[in-house]
């Protein structure tokens, strides 16, 4: 950690937030998609029942919970490595398979034709974007 006094303790703040903030959002995401699989299934495939996708519901929510818990496990550990030793490297790669992740649910979202479920992820996409560009500075 950097002296509170210092012009580098100004930048490490908002990247610890920032990563402290994903691996909380994404943590608990894919932790419960983990433990309530079969619920989450169930809810998806009629979330899905009226759209192109499907026939693709399973396949995708395993993709989107690795996705989840790998980017909640980066920014876990990049917060930890941000501490220890100020290396924003585990943070950034977090930060950048949150915005990928929130991605992927945006796109689920607006061909469940669910538009106010998306319009939802928008202020995750941007602290995750902040996220990507502070982290980057370093």
């Amino acid at each position: 950690m950097p002296p509170f006094d210092s012009a580098r303790f100004t930048l490490w703040l908002p990247q610890i937030l920032c990563a402290v903030f994903l691996a909380i959002l994404f943590l608990q995401s894919g932790l419960d998609k983990v433990v309530d699989w079969k619920g989450n299934l169930g809810w998806l495939t009629g979330h899905f029942a009226k759209s192109p996708l499907k026939g693709m519901v399973t396949p995708m929510l395993a993709v989107i919970t690795l996705m989840e818990l790998a980017a909640g496990a980066l920014s876990a550990a990049g917060a930890v490595a941000l501490v220890a030793s100020g290396n924003p490297f585990l943070a950034y790669l977090g930060a950048v398979l949150s915005a990928v992740s929130l991605l992927a649910l945006f796109f689920g979202q607006r061909m469940a034709k669910e538009y106010a479920g998306a319009a939802v992820l928008v202020p995750y996409f941007v602290v995750a974007l902040a996220g990507v560009y502070l982290l980057r500075l370093s």
